[in-house]
């Protein structure tokens, strides 16, 4: 009997940066074993035209029970658990392909908003407990990250029983010198944090919220 797979993405480096943690997390977890599950990674352009379809892509191959999407928050001193993806796209810099859309729909005639599905106060308080600053977040910025977000949940709708949702993370201590309004955090507390927040996901704790579920 295979083992279900937790996908998890992460984007390559963007906006000059020489890394990104998400991919360095999300690579670090590959083939490892979790609670009974097998997490995979994805690798995504940060880049607004061929985001989504590099995510559509991942989720086609692996097949997975549960999506953990990462991605970098440069001005976070914390693991965010992403709560909610907003139907805009509004971005403040261009994109690794040099496109900047600004005031444009990730989806045209999608809900004004798609909630996380993931157990997200359970995975906080995990990290929590294991002395790794973690939060909530309410907002996913209006950029790739947020557009892999609700894209992801839009697509988690057509696929009824697969949880999935996005978190962000702080910058490592390499990036310290390009964000000094954050306090990075080593990689291997990240990959730490990571590890058990899919070890929430796939043991099903509490507090699920519905793939998809609308704010209107």
């Amino acid at each position: 009997m295979s083992r279900p797979v937790l996908l998890l993405t992460g984007f390559e480096p963007f906006d000059g940066e020489a890394v990104n943690p998400s991919w360095e997390v999300a690579r670090a977890l590959h083939g490892r074993q979790v609670a009974g599950w097998r997490l995979c990674a994805a690798r995504l352009p940060c880049a607004f035209a061929t985001a989504l379809p590099a995510l559509h892509a991942a989720l086609d191959r692996w097949q997975p029970a549960a999506v953990i999407a990462l991605g970098l928050a440069g001005s976070r001193s914390a693991v965010s658990v992403e709560r909610v993806a907003v139907n805009l796209v509004d971005a403040r810099i261009p994109d690794n392909a040099g496109a900047q859309p600004v005031d444009v729909p990730v989806l045209a005639g999608g809900a004004p908003a798609l909630f996380t599905g993931l157990p997200a106060k359970a995975i906080v308080a995990r990290l929590q407990a294991a002395g790794l600053p973690a939060e909530l977040s309410l907002s996913a910025g209006s950029f790739v990250c947020n557009q892999v977000f609700y894209g992801l949940m839009a697509a988690l709708a057509a696929r009824p029983g697969v949880r999935g949702g996005f978190i962000h993370l702080p910058p490592l201590p390499a990036q310290a010198a390009r964000h000094p309004q954050a306090r990075p955090l080593a990689l291997d507390a990240q990959v730490q944090a990571l590890r058990l927040a899919a070890a929430v996901v796939a043991s099903g704790a509490a507090e699920l919220a519905v793939p998809g579920g609308r704010v209107d």
